[in-house]
């Protein structure tokens, strides 16, 4: 039996692949969340606004699993805001502190108990590429210092909407990097463990938009009817259904899905796993040993 531990899996497709995961009959899934509304389902507290709560629930899947390895660790959640006014109880940016920084911490914590052979699956986008053209803002940097802080980028855009996007794109440059620093790892390395960032596409009618304005969020969920969803997809190969999204990452989790050598990146097109090149920046290993020791600082942990 495989023991995997998530995050971002009782809404939208992360909630298809957390239920193919546990119908499989052969995976023990631990999942964290703040509420989980599925009747006879239990998961772990976990606020990824608050870093607390973050170390709280890393305490407790050690607990709960005690010697037994994690098998599988897919850091899913995520969320996208209309600024960068909203600070955590930490004082970080929202968007880069719950995209970015709480599963950096999750993840540091919790790789002692990753066992041989174990998977690690962060969820990106392909909005971290300006190469994609995809209509937000893409991100300029992924110094953690100033996302953290946006008040102290120079750069930062005087567009509230267009702030938000940016952070909300640099956070999904955040964990590309942040897969391609965990490679650099000597730990990871000697355990012989896959770490892969999944580009799910647009996958309209999930809860990433639950945070902006009414008439955006009106949108993103009539995008997610079949009505417009599928004539769409016909133009557009990064559109997704949650079924081909969430099947994807549970295929990624399970292994079921093959890491080709060398690749980090797994993107969804037409709703077929492929593994294209990352832009520029998200292969710069030096961008990725940076990112990983200013996420140290921030969290307060050894780099």
């Amino acid at each position: 039996m495989s023991t995997m531990v998530m995050t971002g899996g009782t809404s939208g497709f992360g909630a298809i692949a957390a239920g193919r995961l546990r119908c499989s009959g052969e995976n023990r899934l631990l999942l964290g969340a703040r509420n989980d509304p599925r009747p006879g389902s239990s998961c772990l507290p976990l606020d990824l606004a608050d870093l607390g709560s973050v170390r709280a629930f890393a305490n407790a899947v050690r607990e709960e699993l005690g010697d037994t390895p994690v098998d599988a660790l897919v850091l899913n959640a995520g969320l996208v805001l209309a600024d960068v006014a909203r600070r955590t109880p930490d004082g970080f940016e929202k968007t880069f502190a719950v995209n970015h920084l709480a599963h950096y911490l999750l993840l540091r914590l919790l790789m002692p108990a990753l066992g041989e052979g174990a998977r690690v699956v962060l969820t990106t986008s392909g909005t971290h590429d300006p190469a994609m053209g995809a209509g937000l803002t893409p991100p300029r940097h992924a110094d953690a210092s100033l996302l953290a802080y946006p008040d102290r980028d120079p750069g930062l855009h005087d567009h509230p909407r267009k702030a938000g996007e940016h952070a909300y794109t640099a956070s999904k440059l955040c964990a590309l990097l942040t897969v391609r620093a965990m490679t650099e790892e000597k730990e990871m390395r000697d355990k012989g463990i896959t770490a892969v960032a999944y580009c799910p596409g647009q996958v309209f009618g999930t809860g990433l938009a639950q945070d902006l304005p009414f008439y955006m969020r009106v949108v993103w969920s009539l995008m997610g009817s079949p009505v417009l969803s599928r004539p769409a997809r016909r133009f557009d190969p990064t559109l997704n259904t949650r079924a081909d999204a969430g099947d994807t990452l549970a295929d990624l989790a399970s292994g079921d899905a093959r890491t080709p050598e060398g690749r980090v990146y797994a993107a969804l097109r037409r709703g077929q796993l492929t593994w294209p090149e990352p832009s520029d920046v998200a292969c710069d290993t030096n961008a990725a040993r940076t990112l990983w020791q200013q996420s140290a600082e921030l969290v307060g942990l050894p780099g």
